[in-house]
């Protein structure tokens, strides 16, 4: 029978994907080993020190070579996988290319580490290794990830802290916005003008109907954005290059119509008939929601990452800059960007990190400041009176799940995380009710170092406002929305195999777009590990213990959904049960992880329904069948 699977975002329906295997975390595309014990045999025999440090530089770079080449190949091997419909291997693709940069460095950083034993010595070496990477790097333009890779290397081998790099000098630019093509014109947008945007990507496989799908958008364009005769289109300009992401491709650029600039993107399907242009977006908000970090990273066939990440920012500038370079798979570039800008925005800001809004997390500490676009968390070396799991297993397992998490071909229903390993922040950023909890709730992970707190871990995210303290102060026909998302969330959440034992609203946020995100994640279980029972059928005034209550593991009872959601008000409850009643069924849920265990994958479509161009085939698109 149809089952439907609604996207957290807009009430669309996903469709499936064949069966695909876990991607393993050791990918067999990088030559670490090989490269270090190499480099090691070389610096065992150098006779002087500064020829010691030199084999330790090359290795090092190397290695970081090793894993660049391999990064950028990731983005035309995704652009194949579209052209070849290999949508297993687009997804293997996403968790590569997230893993290998800290699959490249703990591998380097442990037979280093190994092999040499006297971190002492290393450590009297290492400043003139950090010299020779540097003036080996020279002008290259991606010196900056190859510092923060050494930057990895050494704290893994000192266990020192991690400080952002410094930079005392520019990457090498490449020609000023050389990878946009700007397309003018003096009257409506033109089918013709639209083809030429379509073989921009050099997508190697047929479009299903090129010529309908240029007249369907240039009709759309002209439409939606109010383009005449007397108000002509200027110019529309595109990146030279693809955005690749699991099922979809998308062309990125913007228009400018009069004096207005827009904008403008078309996502790109390709079906059994060949490839097809599935929506036309032309809103801000839309498109930021598009490269939304709750969302797998982009792979884009576009080499100059800093302009890219500049010109991404001039479209949606209330992204921050750091979730850019995240969104386009340059994680460790997003890290650095995120810290300077939390720094320097309590410090023009003149204010200080204090708890997050909302009631005191059992698990977690979150904590930010009115000015700051993320909330921080670090994690309590013991749980709260209020825990209501039993053992706990301690922070190393909590965090374990932050980082799934991260690693996950996200569906847009979960916020990413970025996670700082031994960090320090100036105590003075944080006030002292919050100062005195840290160091004493998570005083086995944050100590204080003479002006300065030391973190072996820090968590942090966008800031979201938690459902019920949005609900507080929201309108009417807000909050019908939010209760609506919320549960469009649940669903979508769980058609990747994420199951949040932990219900209460509270764990849900709601983003400036209204849309709903699950953002703590110390509850998390794997969907299919779940044993799914009901109280449903027992009758009314039996008084036996229920079987499944000696059962072990996490057990879940559908039906009492509504009641962990704390939803406070009757109206909205019922709207909850006429919009989602097939969550508090035994049925539903039970279904949902046959089908996970058949290995299928959930498509995920993250624009709403008015953007797509052909509204005839939207139903056929919503429903899928087992």
């Amino acid at each position: 029978m149809p089952f439907p699977v609604q996207n957290g975002h807009h009430g669309v329906m996903t469709d499936l994907v064949p069966p695909m295997k876990a991607a393993k975390r050791d990918f067999g595309t990088l030559q670490t080993a090989r490269i270090v014990a190499e480099g090691l045999a070389a610096f065992e025999s150098a006779p002087s020190d500064s020829e010691k440090a030199e084999c330790l530089a090359q290795v090092i770079l190397r290695c970081f070579d090793d894993y660049y080449a391999r990064s950028r190949q990731i983005p035309w091997l995704a652009k194949r996988a579209f052209e070849d419909r290999d949508w297993p291997k687009a997804i293997a693709l996403s968790h590569e290319r997230i893993a290998i940069f800290s699959l490249s460095v703990n591998k380097a950083s442990a037979l280093i580490g190994q092999k040499m034993g006297d971190t002492t010595r290393l450590g009297n070496l290492w400043q003139w290794v950090e010299g020779r990477v540097r003036i080996s790097m020279g002008r290259r333009y991606e010196a900056d990830l190859a510092l923060a890779y050494l930057a990895s290397i050494r704290r893994q081998v000192h266990q020192d802290r991690w400080i952002p790099i410094p930079y005392d000098f520019a990457p090498a630019p490449h020609q000023k916005k050389s990878f946009l093509l700007r397309l003018t014109a003096n009257g409506p947008v033109s089918p013709e003008l639209i083809e030429e945007i379509l073989i921009v990507p050099d997508i190697q496989a047929p479009f299903a109907d090129l010529a309908g799908d240029a007249k369907r958008v240039a009709a759309r364009i002209n439409d939606e954005l109010g383009i005449t005769p007397r108000r002509p289109l200027g110019w529309i300009e595109v990146i030279k290059g693809g955005f690749y992401r699991n099922r979809g491709a998308y062309i990125v650029g913007a228009a400018k119509v009069g004096e207005e600039v827009t904008p403008f993107s078309l996502a790109l399907l390709h079906r059994d008939a060949g490839v097809e242009v599935d929506a036309v977006i032309l809103r801000e908000a839309t498109l930021r929601h598009v490269f939304s970090s709750t969302l797998a990273n982009f792979h884009v066939t576009v080499v100059e990452y800093h302009e890219l990440v500049d010109y991404l920012f001039s479209l949606m500038p209330t992204r921050p800059r750091g979730m850019h370079y995240s969104t386009v798979g340059y994680n460790h570039v997003g890290k650095l960007a995120v810290m300077q800008q939390l720094e320097a925005g309590l410090a023009k800001s003149d204010e200080v990190l204090s708890h997050a809004p909302g009631p005191r997390g059992s698990v977690a500490i979150g904590f930010t400041s009115p000015a700051a676009q993320y909330v921080l968390k670090v994690i309590r070396d013991t749980p709260t009176d209020q825990y209501k799991w039993g053992h706990f297993e301690g922070v190393e397992s909590v965090l374990g799940k932050y980082r799934s998490v991260h690693e996950k071909n996200r569906s847009g229903s979960m916020l990413d995380n970025i996670i700082y390993s031994n960090i320090t922040l100036p105590a003075e950023m944080f006030g002292p009710e919050l100062l005195a909890e840290i160091l004493e709730k998570s005083s086995t992970t944050v100590s204080r170092r003479r002006g300065q707190l030391f973190f072996k871990h820090l968590i942090v995210q966008r800031k979201l406002i938690p459902v019920p303290l949005y609900l507080e102060s929201c309108t009417r026909e807000e909050a019908e929305m939010v209760v609506i998302r919320l549960g469009q969330c649940i669903r979508n959440n769980a058609a990747t195999n994420v199951f949040n034992k932990d219900l209460d609203g509270r764990n849900y946020g709601v983003s400036t777009l209204r849309f709903v995100y699950l953002f703590d994640y110390d509850a998390v279980e794997v969907l299919t590990d779940v044993k799914v029972r009901t109280n449903a059928d027992r009758i009314d005034g039996e008084e036996d213990i229920p079987d499944w209550f000696f059962e072990e593991g996490s057990i879940f009872l559908p039906e009492e959904i509504e009641a962990h959601l704390r939803l406070p008000d009757r109206g909205l409850r019922r709207l909850f049960r006429e919009a989602h009643g097939e969550l508090l069924t035994l049925e539903y849920w039970v279904r949902m992880q046959e089908m996970l265990r058949q290995g299928r994958v959930p498509r995920v479509r993250t624009y709403p329904r008015a953007c797509q161009l052909n509204r005839e085939q939207i139903a056929a698109n919503l429903t899928l069948t087992l």
